[in-house]
């Protein structure tokens, strides 16, 4: 399992300390088993916010390309009328990069 980031112990640790203390206002709890299950519920509730802030995406070579990269590095594959994609020809070297004497 990847450790957390920042993002996720600062969301997660927020919602812990917000929710308790909304939740031990609006109960107005003073036994200790209602103040354990408030402690608990909120502690949950921070563990669910964490795991599901966003993760941020890994850049490289093996990252998927988004609509913008893919926009930018031109047309790939062009959909057809019957729905099978077409593979448009392959350039030349002489043809992207002419070379002027």
């Amino acid at each position: 399992m990847p450790r957390p980031t920042a993002a996720q112990l600062a969301y997660g640790s927020a919602t812990v300390v917000v929710s308790t203390i909304a939740m031990l206002l609006l109960s107005r709890t003073s036994t200790g088993l209602g103040v354990a299950v408030i402690s608990a519920a909120a502690l949950a509730l921070g563990l669910l916010v964490a795991l599901t802030v966003p993760l941020p995406r890994r850049r490289g070579r093996h990252a998927a390309r988004t609509g913008a990269s893919r926009a930018a590095a031109g047309p790939v594959a062009q959909e057809g009328a019957t729905g099978d994609a077409r593979v448009p020809e392959p350039r030349t070297a002489s043809a992207e990069h002419p070379v002027h004497h």
